[in-house]
């Protein structure tokens, strides 16, 4: 069958062979027992829905074997036999080029390239599932090759609920991932339900179909770099950054760490995604022994080196290591998953990679136990070295909370509403006040033909928005363009493209509408095929997460989740392609609210006057509540977004003089 025949298919009426598994493959680890055995049948139950009652006696023992192997019903089966990655949009069957554009970023978070454990359909961060099962993939894109432009596809945790009848200007597709009762949020609830088959973990841009690879998150991490040696008052040259994490989100560190031009360490556990980082070029060199690290580094150091280095090994061994021989580091920070402590997100120290992975499952208690112990020889080792003059910064994967929670000395000794760490979320002390209130945040698009010329013709056209906007730029946001110019500009030269011709760049409102106008008049004159716009999660307005992208907000309200579904609800009705809500993405499940969304431009006067009201409100949204926290550079950002649209009135807080309060 052809690739368009395997789509039009769905859930074929023959089932397909099965398939071996592959060894070869990075595979996710094997989640703990966590159902009853009425539970486990309902289990079973809920997966062989999926299929018509002719095949249940065939597929009800593979299923249970699945999920006592594994933990989960990924119906390996049903996985498809063409390549998996982001064909050209024209390629894809479909009625609605809108859907095509989905279908095409649904495929490139499941490219092999991109995906951490693609077989399971987990894009990135140990459990960020694109779907369930494969039935759901494959339910999925039969839908959207045959909806048009007044249906609407109800995405349901992965399960595709059906098309619904409703309008050209309603989005083609609404996804919802893991929205429990709060009182159903907690981690093992987590496991719980997704081994029923009844929810899932979205992360931020998997279950939203706009993951990019690690691009994503380099900009980000290039710009923190960049600022936490700032804020130090050091260059990065010859200067030295420590981390963990190699896996999706967080293997963006050493090609950040080189675009900055400083010295990284890269902890990793795992030997196959080392091996892809390596192979991918986003990291430098491999180090297994510990002496032999400290010898590089210090070489490094004195030839005044750029240089990404990944320690094969656990990262609490690097801390230590470095303070036993006296290394000192000048910016220190984690990536690990510390969202997924207990499956696979954060792995202790003292085991192997194969030890922990069989412990997880078989003592989930001891396995934790030994997370925890770890934890706290990890602050214990930061500590040690912060008290020598390093800078460290929690990098939003819920490091410190999680250290806190196991009984490490992380916790500050004076602490005040929003400071209760020792250590500050990078947030705080840098993305928030720099970006965030200013309205700077991951704005991306993919270059829907697959073609590098394109993604070429749009980096120029972005830059080129880039430097006639900041001709007239206030002073108050010139480093912020200055440091996305300099970024676009080497866009190309740092090979950042895996998977789809995609690009990030950090932009305000203003820069996100000019260059999507700019990009849709190009596809008008026929200069560039179709662009698919949409953002990180971790962005301005449409994420309510109190450790990380509303932590620098002050006022009692980073617990709330207002802004997130707020942001949603009015891209939705403002134009764009799909939208998404998600509980637990970045910083773990219970712990944050966010939302997300994507639009196709096609070159049309309706792609404009669409990119027009739905961008300006998406960040815009932030920007009014992070002002009404009364952070100052956001007052300023909405000040002058209503003095540039007269239909935009924002309520402003009045100042109280702190002095009145300590009379009471």
């Amino acid at each position: 069958m052809s690739f368009k025949d395997q789509i039009l298919e769905g859930i074929p009426e023959q089932l397909p062979e099965q398939k071996p598994y592959d060894t070869e493959i990075n595979h996710a680890p094997k989640r703990k027992a966590i159902l009853s055995d009425q539970e486990e049948k309902l289990a079973l139950k809920n997966a062989l829905r999926y299929f018509d009652k002719k095949h249940h006696a065939t597929l009800l023992p593979e299923f249970k074997n699945e999920l006592d192997t594994y933990g989960r019903i990924y119906m390996y089966r049903l996985r498809p036999d063409y390549k998996m990655y982001a064909r050209p949009i024209d390629e894809y069957p479909a009625k609605s080029k809108q859907a095509a554009g989905i279908m095409l970023m649904i495929q490139n978070n499941l490219d092999y390239a991109v995906a951490q454990h693609p077989h399971e359909l987990i894009t990135y961060g140990g459990n960020g599932g694109v779907f369930s099962n494969w039935a759901q993939y494959r339910l999925t894109m039969k839908y959207l090759a045959e909806m048009n432009d007044e249906q609407t596809l109800v995405m349901y945790s992965g399960h595709p609920m059906g098309l619904f009848p409703s309008h050209k200007e309603a989005p083609r597709v609404v996804v919802t991932n893991g929205m429990m009762i709060p009182n159903y949020s907690k981690p093992d609830d987590w496991e719980k339900y997704n081994a029923l088959g009844v929810t899932q973990y979205g992360q931020m841009t998997a279950g939203s179909y706009m993951y990019i690879g690690p691009q994503g998150i380099v900009h980000g991490t290039a710009i923190t770099v960049l600022n936490g040696f700032r804020k130090i008052g050091k260059s990065p040259k010859g200067n030295l950054f420590v981390t963990s994490g190699l896996g999706g989100m967080s293997g963006a560190q050493p090609k950040a760490g080189n675009i900055a031009g400083c010295i990284t360490v890269c902890a990793e556990v795992n030997s196959k995604i080392t091996k892809v980082r390596l192979d991918q070029g986003w990291i430098d060199e491999k180090i297994t022994d510990l002496d032999e690290l400290v010898s590089r580094v210090e070489h490094a150091k004195e030839k005044n080196e750029t240089v990404s280095i990944a320690y094969l090994g656990n990262v609490v061994d690097v801390w230590e290591k470095f303070d036993e021989a006296n290394v000192h580091i000048d910016l220190g920070s984690d990536q690990t998953s510390l969202h997924n402590p207990w499956a696979g997100g954060y792995y202790p120290v003292g085991l192997t990679f194969d030890e922990a992975n069989d412990m997880m499952a078989s003592d989930p208690v001891k396995f934790k136990e030994k997370v925890q112990e770890a934890l706290r020889r990890h602050a214990s080792a930061i500590n040690k070295h912060t008290a020598k003059g390093t800078y460290f910064f929690d990098y939003g994967n819920a490091f410190l909370l999680e250290a806190s929670r196991a009984g490490a000395d992380v916790l500050s000794d004076g602490s005040e509403l929003g400071r209760e760490f020792k250590y500050p979320s990078y947030v705080q002390d840098i993305m928030g006040p720099m970006c965030f209130d200013y309205g700077f945040g991951p704005f991306r698009w993919v270059c829907a033909s697959g073609k590098p010329e394109d993604l070429e013709k749009t980096d120029k056209i972005a830059c080129d928005v880039l430097n006639k906007i900041m001709q007239n730029s206030p002073m108050e946001i010139q480093q912020q363009m200055a440091d996305n110019i300099q970024w676009i500009e080497g866009a190309q030269k740092n090979k950042l493209v895996v998977g789809s011709q995609a690009r990030i760049l950090y932009a305000d409102a203003e820069g996100r509408v000019k260059i999507a106008e700019a990009f849709n008049e190009a596809i008008k004159k026929g200069e560039i095929d179709e662009v698919i716009l949409g953002r990180d999660h971790h962005d301005v307005s449409g994420t309510d997460s109190p450790y990380r992208e509303t932590s620098n907000i002050y006022d009692g309200s980073r617990f709330t989740a207002d802004m997130a579904i707020h942001n949603v609800i009015g891209d939705s009705f403002r134009g764009a392609t799909w939208v998404s809500i998600h509980n637990g993405g970045g910083v773990g499940w219970g712990e944050v609210i966010n939302g997300g969304f994507g639009m196709v431009l096609d070159g049309t006067n309706e792609a404009s006057r669409r990119l027009k009201q739905m961008l300006f409100w998406d960040v815009n949204n932030g920007i009014s509540r992070r002002s009404w926290a009364r952070n100052e550079g956001a007052i300023f950002a909405i000040k002058r977004a209503m003095e540039a649209e007269p239909n935009l009135k924002v309520t402003l807080p009045n100042p109280v003089d702190d002095s009145l309060l300590e009379k009471i």
